[in-house]
């Protein structure tokens, strides 16, 4: 991922991971290497009756510069071949896009040898689990990403898990993650998960009654996570291009490719 504008302290092209020698007081230089880079981008998960959807931007970017316009963050996991045909289980990953890549990989072959010994998928709760722990091994050197699974419980019903970069995660009804994380999930706080939302009339103050919770249909949720990427994209430039899609039911996996802002 080099950035190749001209460097003259480094003599060549600028990386994104590398920084520029430090003078010292006592005259001699210092070197650090940072291993790490974020890549932009962001990602959506929301929780229904029946189903889970999962979206993310595929722009990747390098400080100002756009590596490529379309790099997936949502993936397949689990399946039985290498198309992920009959895959079970939905993984997003922003951050860091080479730990990632890292990531997915060796969870969906972790899935992918627990079929082949087991004759039956990792339903999403153990590979929520199993997640959790790879993470965990990692946390002295971590998976640069914030990774967001999903998929349909053991009740048919859509099961999001969202992780922090060492392994901590929790079951929740929708998330964001990435750049726009914080300019999103105040918008899903409000649709979905109907926070400050009450019934009118039903009293004054703290006798208000709030909105009973109950998980959206799909064509809602579908209207408000193409919503809350179209409003990011106007603040910031990290996110856009396109638009990937992915649903999850008892059907199979559904995706769709929408177009964003590219500029």
């Amino acid at each position: 991922m080099a950035m190749f504008s001209q460097n003259p302290v480094l003599d060549g092209p600028n990386y994104s991971f590398a920084e520029a020698p430090q003078a010292r007081a006592d005259g001699f230089r210092e070197h650090r290497f940072n291993p790490y880079t974020d890549n932009g981008g962001t990602t959506v998960a929301v929780a229904g009756d029946g189903f889970a959807m999962m979206a993310g931007d595929t722009r990747s970017t390098s400080g100002y510069s756009i590596n490529t316009r379309f790099a997936p963050k949502v993936f397949k996991i689990g399946g039985s071949t290498s198309s992920q045909e009959d895959a079970n289980i939905l993984l997003s990953v922003v951050g860091f896009a080479a730990d990632g890549e890292a990531l997915k990989e060796r969870l969906d072959a972790i899935c992918k040898m627990y079929r082949y010994r087991h004759g039956k998928p990792m339903t999403v709760n153990a590979c929520a689990k199993r997640l959790s722990t790879i993470l965990y091994q990692k946390r002295f050197f971590p998976y640069y990403v914030y990774a967001i699974l999903g998929g349909l419980d053991e009740e048919n019903k859509g099961a999001v898990y969202s992780y922090d970069p060492v392994g901590s995660y929790e079951r929740e009804q929708c998330r964001a993650g990435g750049a726009a994380a914080s300019l999103i999930m105040p918008f899903l706080d409000n649709q979905v998960n109907f926070k400050n939302q009450y019934i009118p009339g039903s009293g004054v103050g703290h006798a208000l009654q709030e909105r009973e919770r109950t998980p959206l249909p799909r064509s809602d949720v579908e209207v408000l996570v193409k919503d809350a990427f179209d409003s990011a994209v106007e603040r910031h430039i990290e996110v856009g291009d396109a638009l990937q899609v992915m649903v999850i039911t008892k059907d199979g996996i559904e995706e769709k490719i929408l177009p964003l802002k590219q500029d």
